[in-house]
């Protein structure tokens, strides 16, 4: 047996005991809450997309408005508290209050036409 084959053995014998002596030293500290946050930060990184899922659906829910446009009647869908165009007829709209309302320059007064029977007047 030489020198070199016992220098190699020892070597190698050491990197073994050095490794063993520090997970012993980290075990004798107490690695528990190492182990409780890697779990931790596992679990959240499953449940966040779940979570974020739920919460897209919950909020699309509350604000998608599905209503139709107040000049050509085409029924499509917007989101609340927006302003967008109609895909028939191309007026500009604003979304309020679950409505499509029409969206008119400052100053620009929006009537309606009412129909009245007309009556002969006889002298």
């Amino acid at each position: 047996m030489s020198f070199k084959s016992l220098q190699l053995n020892f070597s190698s014998l050491s990197r073994w005991v050095t490794t063993l002596v520090i997970i012993w030293l980290l075990g004798s500290v107490g690695l528990g809450w190492l182990v409780n946050s890697f779990l931790i930060l596992i679990g959240l990184l499953l449940l966040a997309p779940v979570l974020a899922f739920v919460g897209f659906q919950w909020w699309l829910q509350r604000n998608l408005v599905q209503n139709s446009c107040p000049i050509c009647r085409y029924e499509f869908a917007g989101l609340n508290r927006t302003q967008l165009q109609c895909p028939s007829c191309g007026e500009l709209l604003k979304v309020d209050g679950g409505r499509f309302n029409r969206l008119t320059p400052p100053g620009t007064i929006d009537v309606q036409a009412v129909e009245v029977s007309t009556q002969p007047v006889e002298d």
